[in-house]
């Protein structure tokens, strides 16, 4: 089982049972009795389409209750859904593993529309769980997500190049938790798409369309001439591009095409996670913009954008596209309705700012205890190679103005992660280079 920000995940019955998931949920309710300041104590409740979500979603609902707690239940939820609709309520629990396999499960925990920070995640877990003598209420209600992103777009008039050249493009659910709302959503927006992977819980791909080849998504959009095609994982906060070629995006190019539209738009102040491509900054200062970094993970990115005051940003490595005044989310569906509204012009000058940089993410197994060690010393490796070094999160090296390197502990695995990025025909050596380095200390020092 793991334990972090992102939530509470496991293999559903070996890992993480029924009773890790009362005790989880009676914590988050003692934490929410003791810190809500409504009279009458509130939680939202949602999941995914996995098999065992059901069973826990009831579960977590009924451990909220016996603390008196008033539930307010989605049901199945995309994950941008229920972020927005939990500012009403201050709390909320997903029972989601985002793009785990299938046998994975798990609790996201929300506050104030955002997912919780390392200090609450800590009073959460210290929380003496308490007892009342009165039983909370259920209530079914429905998210208010889809009217909300109609009336974001049309305000700040996303789809104005749209109206010249319609545009139709594809859409692969996998099954998860967007599958219920696709047909409302589109037609909402009067955006015309085709559909594979729509029924909840049926599939024929894996959870994680990062890793899934996509195969059927990439037919389609090239059999029916399709402008783009977007695949999303269980929960709907991260979305894979497919362009008119059939080609998978990369995740740095996806935020790209977000961040250049919301710049066309008039958006100046962005935070992205430091292992971002350095295409973003390119992008941001051409456009007279100004841009923040933060450590990597969703929740450090909100951190630094609430302070910073930021209009935008996310998180490169996993196409993770934010904007906390709508939502304080990564939200795939937000960022499919910006990319698919995106003219031409604007789209073509993505991909050429994008083919300078090439990024390779990379881990290597290593225990814990010698992490911290390889991250010390690897600086002097690079010493007189390197023009800066910034360590808000594990060690960045900066290489020149197109080529940066970045050794981090995993969050959530004994393993080094080593994001490297230079230009194309450079990023392969840069990469082996490190890698060396890396492995080279590891065998002074294990």
């Amino acid at each position: 089982m793991k334990i972090s920000i992102s939530g509470i995940r496991g293999i559903f019955s070996q890992d993480l049972n029924l009773h890790n998931v009362i005790n989880f949920s009676r914590q988050f309710g003692s934490f929410i009795i003791n810190n809500s300041s409504k009279p009458k104590k509130e939680c939202l409740v949602a999941r995914d389409t996995r098999p065992s979500s059901d069973v826990i979603l009831q579960t977590v609902s009924a451990a909220l209750m016996e603390q008196g707690i008033d539930v307010f239940d989605l049901e199945v939820s995309p994950t941008p859904f229920v972020f927005r609709e939990s500012i009403k309520y201050g709390y909320a629990v997903i029972v989601t593993a985002s793009h785990n396999p299938l046998q994975w499960n798990g609790l996201k925990f929300v506050v104030n529309g955002r997912g919780i920070f390392e200090e609450e995640l800590n009073s959460i877990q210290q929380e003496n769980i308490l007892s009342s003598t009165q039983y909370g209420n259920s209530y079914n209600i429905h998210s208010n997500y889809i009217p909300d992103i109609l009336e974001l777009m049309e305000k700040n008039k996303y789809f104005e190049y749209d109206r010249k050249k319609t545009k139709v493009i594809g859409i692969d659910p996998g099954g998860g938790a967007i599958s219920t709302f696709i047909l409302k959503l589109f037609k909402t927006l009067d955006q015309k798409f085709y559909s594979i992977n729509d029924i909840e819980g049926i599939s024929s791909r894996t959870p994680d369309p990062t890793t899934d080849d996509l195969y059927e998504l990439r037919n389609l959009v090239l059999s029916s001439k399709l402008e783009f095609g977007f695949a999303f994982d269980m929960d709907a906060d991260r979305v894979v591009v497919v362009d008119k070629n059939g080609n998978k995006l990369s995740s740095d190019l996806t935020l790209l095409l977000c961040v250049a539209s919301t710049l066309s738009h008039g958006l100046k102040k962005y935070v992205v996670s430091i292992d971002t491509s350095n295409a973003i900054e390119h992008m941001i200062r051409d456009h007279g913009g100004r841009l923040n970094y933060s450590k990597v993970g969703e929740s450090n990115v909100v951190k630094e954008m609430l302070d910073f005051n930021a209009d935008a940003g996310g998180e490169g490595s996993s196409a993770g596209f934010i904007m906390p005044k709508f939502n304080m989310c990564r939200d795939g569906v937000l960022a499919c309705a910006i990319i698919s509204s995106l003219n031409e012009d604007l789209y073509n000058d993505c991909i050429q700012i994008a083919s300078n940089y090439s990024t390779i993410r990379s881990k290597v197994p290593i225990e814990s205890n010698f992490q911290n060690t390889i991250i010390e010393k690897i600086e002097d490796k690079f010493k007189g190679n390197s023009y800066q070094i910034l360590k808000v999160d594990g060690i960045k090296i900066l290489v020149d103005d197109k080529s940066w390197i970045i050794i981090r502990s995993s969050n959530t695995e004994h393993a080094i992660r080593i994001s490297v990025e230079s230009t194309p025909n450079n990023v392969q050596s840069l990469f082996k280079q490190t890698k060396e380095k890396v492995l080279s200390i590891y065998d002074t020092i294990k």
